[in-house]
């Protein structure tokens, strides 16, 4: 198969220039399959090739970091032994696509991206974004994510503890679904990617490879249209029950000393995972079409090497240990199949037949991949947009806020989600981070996932700082100490230059908090291309952040315990409503600064709320977020059933200082206000005391009692009546 013309062919994605640089690497023009394999390498998906660049400017070392970006999962020490392993990523326009196929598999693949590395995954979590709850698809694509996210992490048997959703018109044609699996594994028994050594078995395990998902990963690094959902060939299909079979199957063969180098097939499938093989152990590899186990016979090397079929794995093993690894998957009822070997040629080479059909020079398929610096404009607002209407009642502010799509009750989600199974979730979904239990251990890990995308489009670098730095809170809010984040970066086209300034300004300021709370990135994912019709999503990049609790015992939650204890706001509050939720709903105030995020108070105040909670002073705990105190007070005493009497001596106007959202505050309630105020002296910390615990009320400055179960019913009754499931 040659090419006539550059001009008359379908370059499969690729640009002009690119494809000429393909042409110059092989000395000739290559054939079909050959050009498919260099466009998903080269895919923005696949290659980084808008982000790279600025991606290394991430701190990426720490203290416990064993195992930073590069591998298909961050690993991070957290002592006697064992290592935490996590990673986030997207799987945007699959579930755009098929909502309910597209979020189970991106569910399947973040799950065997953390089980490659030797690691029994212990939880999952997600970051949802879809678009006006006016809009027609949005119920659909919410209720189909959600059932897909569930029925495969139930089926598999690990817990969804956690995750976020929002809503916005931006997403309307480009919603986001964003995965992130947490798992636990022995500290020298971490598995890694390099197929380092030359006439070694490659091995092929798992399901049989189908002709669903061929070219996901380019369709994944473009721009959607009012066609898009005549892709619907390019979504996987996947199989949870086959997939539990795959993790305790290569489980159970780390066990032994059979394993060089592992890779899950997720993105372009058995290409990216032999050639990243390949390129990292520096050898070449020669893969025979006619032993990979098919669904169809038929099927070409083209369609071979570019499908992206499920709960498939590429294994390299010790000569001496094939037969030891195919009665493992045997026993598992998984397809096993020595399908090639590596040699010293650099090349992969593909036969079918008996015949060559590709052999390409692995180095330039991989570190000749184009790396662009493309043209960037950072443009932040620069109104700060305080100055809003008060209400006329407060009461029903706070009525209205917690009953709004973007700050309602997520019990519909979660009913939906197992988050029990296992029996080691210790802080269930709905508070500021969740906890799973490390097994057997008094040990705890924090999780959860955060991004306020109105900050960041308002001003790309203050909402990148703001994104890590409420991770940061919401970990430290339960008594965790954060140790690393992974992060998932979805913007729209990077080739103009007010997106690609939203990507570099976010990095900017993810680097910038990350350098300050010593809590580097570890791995992640980019998401680019999210845009159809030419209209962008919010810039959304999603931040998961891990934590970990030496004594469970000590953790914390965000519910009010008991009446008469004293509640404290730690941190300063100056009555921000600039990019409030407050301001979203109740003015027209558009294009304004975000709150400003103080780093070093950051970590100041964060570090002072964890000695207070290691030291058994605090009842309750809840970082202030969307929605300001009044928000944070009403889910604290839903939480609880026990309300408060609240009040400011703080000089400004009552509606700024209830729903703003300054950052790095937290409420905090206890039992000992007299240590807390003697603490906060020493530390010099800022601190306001607001009031105390009562039975079943909560009052607010400037209004009167309100029920909890008043404020319990408006912030549990919008999205079942939405979902139509009341």
């Amino acid at each position: 198969m040659t090419i006539q013309s550059t001009n008359t062919r379908d370059l499969m994605g690729l640009s002009k220039k690119e494809y000429d640089l393909i042409l110059h690497l092989l000395g000739r023009n290559p054939n079909d399959t050959e050009l498919g394999i260099f466009s998903v390498m080269w895919s923005e998906h696949c290659s980084y090739k808008s982000s790279k660049k600025w991606l290394k400017k991430l701190p990426v070392e720490g203290s416990h970091v064993i195992q930073g970006p590069g591998e298909n999962a961050g690993v991070v020490d957290i002592g006697d032994g064992l290592a935490v392993v996590f990673k986030i990523e997207s799987h945007n326009h699959p579930s755009f696509i098929e909502p309910f196929q597209g979020a189970a598999t991106g569910v399947g693949g973040i799950l065997r991206d953390v089980f490659t590395m030797g690691a029994r995954p212990i939880a999952n979590l997600n970051a949802l974004r879809f678009g006006s709850i006016e809009n027609e698809k949005t119920r659909h694509l919410l209720g189909g994510v959600v059932a897909g996210i569930g029925g495969y992490g139930n089926c598999v048997g690990v817990p969804t503890v956690g995750g976020e959703i929002n809503f916005d018109p931006s997403y309307n044609g480009n919603i986001l679904v964003n995965a992130m699996t947490v798992g636990v594994a022995k500290k020298d028994k971490i598995f890694y990617s390099a197929a380092a050594g030359i006439d070694l078995p490659v091995v092929y395990v798992g399901s049989k490879t189908g002709r669903d998902g061929i070219h996901g990963a380019t369709m994944a690094s473009a721009e959607f249209a009012d066609d898009s959902s005549e892709k619907r060939p390019t979504v996987q299909v996947g199989d949870p029950f086959t997939e539990k079979l795959l993790l305790e199957a290569c489980l159970e063969l780390m066990e032994t000393d059979a394993i060089i180098a592992i890779q899950d097939m997720g993105a372009a499938g058995l290409t990216s995972s032999s050639v990243e093989m390949a390129s990292k152990g520096g050898v070449g590899i020669q893969l025979n079409m006619n032993l990979v186990p098919r669904r169809e016979a038929s099927m070409t090397t083209y369609e071979i090497m570019l499908s992206e079929s499920q709960e498939r794995m590429l294994m390299v093993l010790k000569p001496d240990q094939e037969e030891t690894a195919r009665k493992i998957f045997k026993k598992w009822d998984l397809d096993f199949s020595v399908i090639g070997s590596t040699n010293n040629t650099g090349y992969l080479t593909l036969l079918e037949n008996g015949k060559t059909t590709a052999h390409i020079p692995i180095d330039p398929l991989v570190s000749a991949a184009p790396e662009y610096d493309r043209d960037w404009t950072i443009a932040s607002s620069t109104k700060i947009g305080n100055k809003v209407s008060p209400p006329s009642s407060i009461n029903e502010a706070l009525l209205t806020l917690i009953g709004s799509p973007d700050l309602c009750s997520r019990h519909w989600v979660w009913e939906q989600y197992d988050h029990m199974v296992m029996a080691d979730t210790i802080i269930r979904p709905g508070a500021d981070a969740a906890l799973v239990r490390v097994h057997g251990t008094k040990k705890g890990i924090a999780m959860t996932t955060d991004c306020t995308p109105r900050y960041v489009k308002s001003n790309p670098i203050e909402g990148g700082k703001q994104a890590v730095a409420e991770a940061w809170r919401n970990i430290t809010s339960v008594g965790a100490k954060p140790l690393a984040i992974t992060n998932n970066l979805n913007f729209g086209n990077p080739e103009k230059p007010s997106i690609m300034g939203q990507l570099v300004g976010s990095i900017k300021g993810m680097s910038e908090a990350c350098k300050a709370f010593n809590c580097p990135v570890v791995s992640g994912n980019v998401s680019l291309y999210n845009e159809t019709n030419n209209e962008a999503i919010l810039p959304t990049p999603v931040i998961g952040c891990v934590g970990l609790i030496e004594d469970i015992e000590k953790s914390i939650t965000l519910d009010f315990k008991a009446t008469e204890e004293t509640i404290f706001v730690i941190g300063k509050t100056y009555g921000w409503l600039g990019c409030s939720a407050y301001q979203k709903l109740f003015s027209n105030i558009s294009d304004v600064q975000p709150p400003p995020v103080d780093l070093i108070k950051e970590k100041k105040n964060g570090e002072f709320v964890r000695f207070l909670i290691d030291n058994y002073l605090l009842t309750s705990c809840h970082d202030i977020s969307d929605g300001g105190i009044g928000v944070a007070l009403a889910e604290m005493s839903i939480a609880g059933g026990i309300g408060a009497i609240i009040n400011t001596s703080e000089n400004i106007p009552i509606h700024n200082w209830l729903f703003g959202e300054d950052q790095g505050r937290y409420i905090i309630a206890s039992n000992d206000p007299n240590s807390i105020i003697t603490f906060a002296e020493q530390y010099d910390i800022e601190i306001e005391l607001i009031g105390k615990t009562v039975e079943t009320t909560l009052t607010l400055p400037g209004d009167g009692p309100i029920p909890v179960s008043e404020l319990k019913a408006a912030h549990e009754r919008w999205l079942p009546e939405y979902m139509g499931t009341v």
